[in-house]
């Protein structure tokens, strides 16, 4: 069994930033894509960056391109995603995703396509 713990959520004022991170522990796991998804109150879950490990190609989500970066992953199997220019919509939980497979990009931004999900890790950001 493979286990996802995330970190580093809390609160944080209008502009400020925070580092998540997603550390594996359990058997033995190669990691062939990582993303990151969050869901707030009411809302679906929403896709809001991936990175594949085979060739280190970075996906942002729109809302969140230019102020959010996903990191990681090669070394110790932590991902990570920094958090800058943070806004009250973006306040959400915040979910580590990983799959075995080098998922399509098309593929990635589905969380479906995700076998192991962590517990989650609040993020509020208040103005």
């Amino acid at each position: 069994q493979v286990h996802l713990v995330e970190s580093g959520g809390g609160s944080v004022q209008v502009g400020g930033s925070l580092r998540l991170s997603c550390t594996t522990s359990g058997r033995t796991f190669n990691i062939g894509t990582a993303g990151w998804f969050r869901q707030a109150p009411g809302k679906e879950r929403e896709f809001v960056a991936a990175r594949r490990v085979s060739d280190g190609s970075s996906y942002h989500a729109d809302v969140v391109k230019g102020r959010f970066f996903i990191s990681g992953v090669n070394a110790g199997n932590t991902v990570y995603l920094q958090m800058n220019n943070l806004k009250p919509e973006d306040t959400a939980v915040y979910y580590c995703a990983l799959d075995s497979s080098r998922l399509i990009v098309s593929a990635l931004r589905s969380g479906e396509n995700y076998d192991y999900w962590g517990q989650g890790t609040q993020v509020t950001v208040s103005s």
